[in-house]
């Protein structure tokens, strides 16, 4: 039996990426976004390439993404915040519905979203993870472009097959 293998790469050259960052819980989505860029600029990805959007929140963040995967001029998209647990039921209807939004867009558009909304119980554990987060959705998106490319160009190889 044969397996066809699917290289990954992480080379971001000519790549570009929509970024959306919620404001609540500004230090948060502040430090993903420049542990983001950091990672992006390793990975080849040039700013001219990226497009920041901000917005109030988390809730807010798969409007914004719809937005830019209707442009149809993007690879990759990316979603960065924090949603911190507090006393109430909010915490769970807010990251249940950010994450949902986020796939469904990014199912919807066909095209891959890395999700770094952070979901934690506190500060601490919020701190802890910007940076690691951050870098994680540079590289994820730079892979999942990269693969979504694969798949068009086999679909492409395969149809001027069949003419």
């Amino acid at each position: 039996m044969a397996v066809d293998i699917v290289p990954t790469s992480f080379e971001g050259a000519e790549l570009r990426i929509g970024i959306v960052v919620a404001r609540f819980n500004e230090y948060a989505g502040r430090g993903e976004f420049e542990a983001c860029m950091d990672e992006l600029r390793k990975l080849g990805v040039v700013d001219e390439d990226v497009t920041k959007i901000s917005v109030p929140g988390a809730l807010e963040i798969p409007f914004a993404l719809q937005k830019l995967a209707g442009t149809g001029e993007y690879d990759a998209l990316i979603a960065l915040g924090a949603v911190i647990r507090g006393e109430t039921y909010h915490f769970e209807l807010v990251s249940n519905e950010s994450g949902a939004g986020i796939t469904r867009i990014s199912l919807d558009y066909g095209i891959p979203i890395a999700n770094g909304v952070l979901t934690t119980e506190n500060d601490e554990q919020c701190e802890e993870r910007i940076d690691m987060k951050g870098r994680d959705c540079a590289r994820c998106a730079v892979e999942m472009a990269n693969l979504a490319k694969e798949f068009v160009a086999v679909e492409c190889d395969e149809s001027d097959d069949e003419e």
